[in-house]
């Protein structure tokens, strides 16, 4: 805080007007009259701010706000000889409005320390094998950059060989993570093991941080509905203030016979504790408050309006492959004899299809010979390969193929299944399937448990999807859908007046993420998912998600809690003054201290929640002893 007040303008004439206000008071008490030129400085270096912004939104947008109240009140205190209590109505109103200040830029410290550890410079291999050092937004797709030990990644990219990072950056979880060759690595991530080469796949423009920086900055131009609310609502409610105090003047001096000086006290104190300072601080603080302790745990608001209705979600619907399952495949049985598997994995080792890489990596661990002076391979599209007599491919392809009969039970199985025929004869199969995330699973039971309906919407056949549903917990499925489909339960379910999430990361999805209330997307996806969605999950964790969901929950209760204290505060200290037992001195401490109270509220929010800890690291705890399950 000191920093700030260092670096900041308005903190340091916040510091000046201190210092003047301290000095006046102490002249004051050796009975000196030049306090009363300590208490003028101090209203100018304090009040300056105040007025300027009180000046432009009063006559340049037309939109009378506390500011003017405030210097209004503290004007008309010098005038009646009140310097001292005008110089510090406008110390604590100043050293609110810089508190707040200060809370929205601490709400996107983690932005800006996200920003600060991306390097600006990278070393670049050649083709000619020379390394140069280039600046970063010089790199090119498909670019080879040599990571250090104990370097920070500069762009997105795939990796050679293994490798440990530090993905706190990201995902606010500091315990390194194993990648292994072919994975995918975000730039701002730490090398913690050797070095390695990072083959370009994003431009400086299209990283994981770049996306991040823009969607919170897109976050912090687009308040809430109840932000916006509350900015209409103070122009009405402060042009009724200028109104109403003149009056309650004008009825004190005829109706109870005070003198003009008593009743323009009383006027200014009405002034003052009317000022809806409290009332206008309740929200945005904490929002941003909300939305920076989300991006600093990998989950990315749009802005305050999501962050706001995610905690009233009531139906989440969810995609299937690449949300609740990892899209990666996994070999999980098969029927085949020893000679038939050599040449299965020969040919799928020529295709670069994540089936067939499972298939690969599966049977290359039973240390098998491969086949030699085999004959050429061919690629039947869309369907499968065929090397001399052998063919392997889709079930599609063998519909009318001996024997197809004998692995009709084991293609019904599973979601995925690879034949092997020779001269158009069945002689075994592959079945795979994809690898649900541990997270998933969690995060299905949170929230159903929380009162939100789960239910499961994909593309695939019925059986798979009800597979996938039953392991996860999810009892509401529904199958082999279209894109416009989804859209379609998506509306059914608004016309219910519910609030609707949809969960989803490819393009296919895209249409469904607009269409819901909340659109969640996995950081993973497609870049139309990640466009048309309010929330992007930057690691796929949907553990981290639910936490969010609480997270924005606890943002509404504090918001709530703002609300109610702020009108209390202006009630109470509007119906003393009308009593006549409240001072000028009084009014300005209770309501600016409110105002104070009311912010730094907010910026609880920037802390992480006992539960939300808890729970996560039950989830790593979990994930560390389990596995991915398979489907």
């Amino acid at each position: 805080m000191l920093n700030y007040l260092k670096t900041n303008r308005e903190g340091q004439f916040l510091v000046i007007g201190i210092l003047l206000t301290v000095l006046g008071f102490s002249l004051s008490i050796m009975d000196l009259t030049s306090s009363r030129w300590a208490f003028y400085g101090a209203i100018v270096f304090l009040g300056f701010y105040a007025a300027k912004e009180a000046l432009v939104e009063t006559f340049k947008h037309k939109a009378p706000n506390d500011a003017l109240l405030m210097i209004l009140s503290a004007l008309g205190a010098t005038l009646i000889q009140y310097e001292s209590e005008g110089a510090v109505l406008l110390l604590i109103f100043a050293g609110a409005e810089v508190l707040e200040d200060y809370v929205t830029d601490k709400a996107t410290d983690s932005i800006s320390e996200l920003m600060s550890s991306v390097p600006n410079q990278a070393h670049i291999m050649r083709e000619n094998g020379k390394v140069d050092r280039v600046p970063t937004d010089s790199l090119v797709i498909g670019d080879t950059v040599i990571v250090q030990k104990g370097d920070q990644l500069p762009i997105d990219g795939t990796i050679d060989r293994q490798a440990v990072l530090n993905e706190s950056a990201l995902t606010g979880e500091s315990i390194p993570v194993e990648k292994s060759s072919g994975d995918m690595v975000y730039a701002g991530t730490l090398n913690e093991g050797d070095v390695f080469y990072l083959t370009v796949t994003q431009t400086s423009n299209d990283t994981i941080f770049s996306n991040i920086i823009h969607m919170v900055e897109q976050a912090q131009q687009h308040p809430s509905k109840k932000a916006r609310w509350i900015d209409t609502f103070e122009v009405y409610y402060v042009t009724g203030v200028l109104i109403a105090v003149p009056l309650f003047i004008i009825g004190l001096f005829f109706l109870q016979e005070l003198s003009w000086q008593d009743a323009f006290y009383r006027g200014l104190v009405l002034l003052t504790v009317a000022s809806p300072c409290a009332l206008v601080a309740s929200i945005t603080p904490a929002t941003l408050s909300a939305i920076s302790n989300g991006a600093k745990n990998g989950i990315l608001f749009k802005g305050g309006k999501a962050m706001e209705r995610f905690g009233e979600l009531k139906t989440l619907y969810t995609d299937k492959t690449g949300t609740l399952t990892q899209g990666e495949f996994s070999v999980t049985d098969y029927e085949l004899a020893d000679d038939y598997i050599s040449a299965l994995v020969y040919m799928e080792q020529q295709s670069n299809h994540p089936i067939a890489q499972a298939i690969v990596t599966h049977f290359q661990s039973e240390h098998i010979d491969l086949p030699t002076g085999s004959d050429q391979i061919e690629e039947i599209a869309g369907a499968g390969l065929k090397m001399g007599n052998i063919t392997v491919g889709k079930p599609d392809l063998f519909k009318q193929s001996t024997r197809i009969e004998t692995v009709q039970a084991a293609i019904d199985s599973t979601d995925t299944t690879v034949i092997i025929a020779e001269h158009d004869r069945i002689v075994g199969y592959v079945n795979l399937a994809d690898k649900i995330r541990v997270s998933s699973r969690e995060a299905v039971q949170q929230f159903q448990a929380a009162g939100v309906e789960v239910a499961l919407l994909t593309g695939d056949q019925q059986r798979v999807a009800e597979a996938i549903a039953t392991n996860i917990g999810i009892t509401k499925t529904y199958a082999e859908l279209l894109p416009e489909d989804k859209m379609n339960f998506i509306q059914s379910s608004q016309s219910k007046n519910e609030v609707v999430g949809m969960i989803g990361d490819g393009i296919n999805d895209a249409p469904a993420l607009a269409h819901a209330d909340i659109g969640i997307a996995m950081g993973s996806g497609s870049q139309a998912a990640m466009e048309s969605a309010d929330i992007v999950i930057v690691k796929n964790d949907l553990q981290k998600l639910f936490n969010s969901y609480r997270l924005s929950q606890r943002l509404d209760k504090i918001i709530k809690q703002n609300l109610f204290f702020a009108i209390g505060v202006i009630i109470t200290l509007i119906t003393l003054n009308i009593l006549g037992w409240l001072d000028l001195p009084m009014g300005v401490v209770f309501h600016e201290v409110s105002t104070i109270l009311i912010i730094l509220n907010g910026l609880r929010l920037l802390l992480n929640s006992s539960t939300a800890a808890t729970e996560a690291n039950t989830s790593q705890q979990h994930t560390a002893d389990h596995p991915e399950t398979i489907i």
